[in-house]
């Protein structure tokens, strides 16, 4: 079983909802699954990273391919019958979302109050305050929101790449054998970064507050403050090994060509050279081989090694963002590095 064909943009959003990790837990654990059963990962694999049971996985999977993301955030509560009836309410969605140019108004953005106006002149409702305007654009999905830019992904090769990153995952979880000079062993690769070297916020188990105090002892442990970032930056490069599921890193001053390059021969002697593995990363350029210099393309035909590039502004097919996740929140979160220390 597994989610219906995402569209570039749907795989980027859901990729945002995990990287933010904030709002709803709910709409984060469910961007999770669909975002893992995009990835070609079955029910099964999904049930077991997620702690949960299968039947969870496919209802979260029905849901979506039924109602988008709208099924991320799921209606519990209950309430008194609408007051509008559903084609009132799908009118006001409609004009909502319209622009106000669009119906020769000499403004270009709605207020609650010009909005009801227009819906009563418009004879779509006989009377609305705007507490109960607001509540249907709610209840329809619609929020006042900054009008942003977009991205859509403009490789030519876009199915190409998304379909050769697929079958190397499915090769890696065993679904397919792989075919003469297919590799065996696939890595994800990305870098995390950079990273301020300066006290982390973080979260812990601390005693409940009281109204007795806690006799002079803080409850909790505190995070110097930092005054001087003297330590400079750091870089994670850090690559996932599907099949071993070992994440793999090192930590590095610099991003650049011949740090990837050193990072991609540490890869390579996890396995011997006979072994063909490939490894999934993005087109940042120090991961690009160039006319002028041509070291990356020389180590992957040297090196019995595939390079997997997803396509232009589609990392989210990349499985190793997810772990980035974790790795921040439990590894980074609440750290003082030494540095800070000594200072």
């Amino acid at each position: 079983m597994r989610v219906r064909q995402l569209a570039n943009d749907e795989g980027n959003q859901l990729l945002r909802i995990i990287r933010r990790g904030s709002g709803s837990v709910v709409r984060w654990r469910r961007s999770q699954i669909v975002l893992w059963s995009a990835q070609e990962m079955d029910v099964g694999q999904i049930a077991k990273i997620a702690f949960t049971c299968e039947d969870r996985v496919r209802a979260v999977i029905h849901n979506f391919n039924d109602d988008g993301f709208a099924s991320l955030d799921p209606k519990y509560a209950g309430g008194r019958p609408p007051t509008f009836t559903l084609p009132q309410r799908r009118e006001i969605k409609k004009i909502a979302l319209s622009r106000p140019l669009d119906h020769h108004l000499p403004f270009s953005t709605w207020s609650l109050t010009k909005l009801a106006e227009f819906l009563v002149a418009e004879g779509v409702v006989d009377d609305i305050s705007h507490e109960g305007l607001r509540a249907v654009l709610r209840d329809q999905g619609v929020s006042f929101q900054v009008i942003k830019t977009w991205k859509v992904s403009t490789d030519p090769d876009f199915e190409e790449k998304k379909n050769r990153v697929l079958e190397l995952y499915d090769i890696a979880d065993g679904k397919t054998k792989p075919k003469k000079g297919d590799p065996t062993v696939v890595f994800c690769m990305d870098e995390f970064g950079p990273l301020n070297l300066e006290p982390r916020p973080g979260r812990q188990w601390a005693p409940a507050a009281t109204k007795g105090g806690s006799g002079g002892k803080p409850r909790r442990r505190r995070r110097s403050a930092t005054y001087n970032k003297n330590g400079g930056v750091r870089h994670l490069l850090a690559a996932y090994d599907l099949g071993a599921d070992k994440l793999f890193t090192h930590v590095k001053e610099t991003k650049n060509r011949t740090t990837f390059l050193a990072f991609c021969r540490y890869i390579r002697s996890l396995y011997p050279k006979e072994v063909r593995i490939a490894i999934v990363l993005d087109n940042f350029s120090p991961h690009l081989e160039t006319k002028r210099d041509s070291r990356v393309g020389d180590l992957a035909r040297t090196n019995n090694v595939e390079l997997a590039y997803v396509p232009t502004n589609a990392s989210w097919l990349n499985r190793i963002e997810a772990q980035f996740q974790a790795l921040g929140y439990f590894a980074l979160g609440g750290i003082v590095h030494e540095c800070d220390r000594a200072a």
